[in-house]
């Protein structure tokens, strides 16, 4: 599913209009008829509704809603931000409409009853930095009832193209989307606000993907998946990891990774670290070659017999790391950059397109020399800027976490808030280097690296209802959620 910027769907939907030979007023009914089929869908016994309409055509979307209510026999009540009169277009005629059929409009929330759900249509897609205050005051009140919202198109206050809001944003319990998804619906703040997501194309999508076409997409695990082991196969034909990390006192990082890498199914996985956590390594995982750090002729030999490269994982900022950083970097082969060795990489940047790069949101900011609050006004903006300066394919993790490779850029869709806890990150990197050391490929690799990880802690929640996972709770789950995606 391809991912639009708010102009580009202005623009494909008038061309598409055309094309179908339909005006945007019938669009505008079919945005309200596709409202009212959810309300309908998702609260049955709805029996009375408050719809809160701005200026623009997203007020006009909700007074279509309204007409398609009241005809449905329920309790319909309109809050109109703004003055009625200045409305134009396809928002003037749905408004007409709506008193035509014998509905009111109130203009402050003094009046308005208790409702079974509530509908915003406040500010639409052209929203671009902060609210006028009559629109705070009505998107408080929304946010202050107990009735659930369904936001038209998006919730109001959501920044369309990023993710991104300047102040109060509705907490919709559905939003419902159209023509196009906004590529701001799937990452970043958005996921706080926007519930449950769905996508009505108004009978013109196959119209609208002829015109427009765009290098956003959601990641699809399908297009990204591991060739069959053949039964005469052997461990040699699954890649030789090494992973660098684990300064003394935070050997778990890499611990974790280590483990993630093996049970990813890496043909080899070894482990350089701190020799105090050798015997720790040991114990918990026999199956992982484990050696001292500084022992570097036996370092040398373990880096030259390896196919891929991860470092990060606790690998502290000392000399001794930005030293074995500095070594690895100028190697041709590929490798999975984070934690700590991204810091290492903000001090003294470079380009390699044969790595990948993991940041969050601070370490991101780091990368760029810029503050986090303006890596997360724009992650689209932020990710091809990373993979602009360093090269490789570049992993912006977060909510909605993003991929990009060259020209193109993947929202992940799954994961959870259960995820925040620590260790997560050296899970995801264990991942990366195993099936990067299975498949050479970066892009195929971080897509389904970065799928698999949220896509467990989902199947995790789902199956249990934890709201909190340790991060060593995703590695028993990998191949069965890899094989149940296959079934889908």
């Amino acid at each position: 599913m391809k991912l639009y910027t708010a102009e580009q769907v202005r623009e494909g939907e008038k061309e598409a209009a055309k094309r179908a030979n339909i005006s945007l007023y019938t669009l505008m009914q079919r945005a309200g008829e596709a409202v009212f089929q959810c309300l309908l869908h998702h609260y049955p016994k709805c029996r009375s509704v408050v719809i809160v309409t701005g200026g623009g055509n997203n007020g006009g979307d909700g007074f279509e809603v309204a007409q398609l209510a009241l005809k449905h026999q329920l309790q319909v009540t309109v809050w109109h931000i703004g003055d009625p009169k200045q409305l134009q277009g396809d928002a003037l005629i749905a408004y007409q409409q709506w008193i035509k059929l014998g509905g009111k409009v109130v203009f402050d929330s003094g009046s308005l009853p208790l409702s079974s759900v509530i509908i915003d249509a406040v500010l639409g897609t052209g929203l671009q930095g902060d609210l006028r205050s009559s629109a705070q005051v009505a998107i408080q009140w929304m946010n202050k009832q107990s009735a659930p919202i369904i936001s038209i198109d998006i919730p109001s206050g959501l920044i369309a193209n990023t993710g991104y809001c300047y102040s109060n944003v509705v907490f919709a319990a559905h939003t419902v989307s159209f023509i196009g998804l906004k590529q701001g619906l799937l990452t970043g703040q958005a996921r706080n606000y926007v519930g449950q997501l769905h996508l009505d194309d108004l009978g013109v999508g196959a119209l609208f993907n002829d015109v427009i076409d765009s290098s956003i997409e959601v990641l699809d695990p399908k297009k990204y998946t591991l060739p069959e082991r053949l039964p005469c196969s052997h461990k040699g034909e699954y890649g030789r990891g090494v992973l660098i990390g684990g300064d003394q006192g935070m050997g778990g990082a890499i611990l974790l990774a280590s483990e993630a890498c093996l049970n990813i199914g890496c043909g080899l996985t070894s482990v350089l670290t701190h020799p105090d956590h050798i015997m720790p390594s040991l114990s918990r995982t026999p199956e992982i070659m484990v050696q001292d750090w500084f022992d570097l002729v036996k370092y040398q030999q373990r880096i030259d017999w390896s196919t891929v490269i991860a470092i990060g994982p606790g690998l502290g900022q000392s000399e001794f790391a930005r030293q074995k950083f500095d070594e690895l970097r100028a190697l041709s082969l590929p490798k999975v950059v984070d934690a700590d060795a991204l810091n290492l990489l903000a001090q003294s940047p470079n380009y390699d397109s044969h790595r990948i790069l993991t940041p969050h949101p601070g370490e991101a900011a780091r990368l760029l020399n810029v503050s986090i609050s303006e890596i997360e006004q724009n992650r689209y903006k932020a990710i091809r800027q990373l993979q602009n300066k360093y090269g490789g394919c570049v992993i912006l993790k977060g909510a909605g976490t993003l991929v990009c490779f060259e020209d193109r850029i993947l929202v992940c869709t799954a994961g959870n808030a259960a995820m925040a806890t620590s260790g997560m990150g050296d899970i995801l990197t264990g991942i990366l280097v195993g099936l990067l050391a299975q498949t050479q490929d970066i892009f195929l690799s971080a897509c389904l690296g970065v799928w698999l990880h949220s896509a467990c802690a989902d199947y995790i929640v789902t199956n249990t209802g934890k709201k909190v996972l340790k991060a060593s709770d995703l590695i028993e789950c990998f191949h069965v959620v890899m094989a149940m995606a296959l079934k889908k």
